[in-house]
């Protein structure tokens, strides 16, 4: 009996999911996220481009131009610039213009001191701002000129045949 107990024992410890407490952590296959982070004891003062992401925790002072990514500022971050980006998310806090292609998203804890010109825009409760905000439409400016320009010829090509066909009359 005692040879018994020794058996169920050792199959146990053999087989890593008989336990319950065991960590088993659990692979993933998924692409690492394409993101720039400026941490906490980072000052950077100059101008910063790019096209990943990017995730400011530190100081910057100067300009960010992202054109086709997204710009956040933590909850530690404190931006003195400018910022032209795709996204940006404000945690902390920027004294600056923001320009957005798509959206900007200003969360409780955080402050903009300028003019934000973007497509759509989100202030949570308790978020601070102080400036001009201008939202555009960016599906009708896309769709007019669009739209415009190909019946603008078509109209006025048809101009000389009316005046030639009024004037032989």
């Amino acid at each position: 009996m005692l040879q018994s107990s020794d058996n169920s024992y050792n199959l146990k410890s053999g087989s890593p999911a008989s336990n319950p407490n065991a960590y088993n952590p659990v692979k993933t296959v998924t692409a690492p996220v394409d993101q720039a982070t400026i941490g906490r004891t980072l000052f950077i003062k100059g101008e910063i481009s790019g096209s990943e992401a990017l995730y400011i925790d530190g100081r910057i002072e100067g300009k960010i131009t992202m054109p086709e990514s997204r710009v956040t500022i933590g909850r530690n971050g404190k931006v003195d610039a400018s910022i032209t980006a795709r996204e940006v998310v404000v945690m902390g806090k920027v004294t600056g213009n923001i320009e957005c292609s798509d959206r900007v998203d200003i969360r409780s804890e955080g402050s903009v001191h300028g003019d934000i010109s973007t497509v759509r825009i989100s202030v949570e409760d308790g978020a601070s701002l102080k400036g001009g905000i201008q939202v555009r439409n960016e599906q009708k400016h896309k769709e007019i000129p669009a739209q415009a320009q190909p019946q603008t010829p078509a109209k006025q090509s048809d101009l000389p045949k009316v005046m030639a066909a009024t004037a032989s009359a």
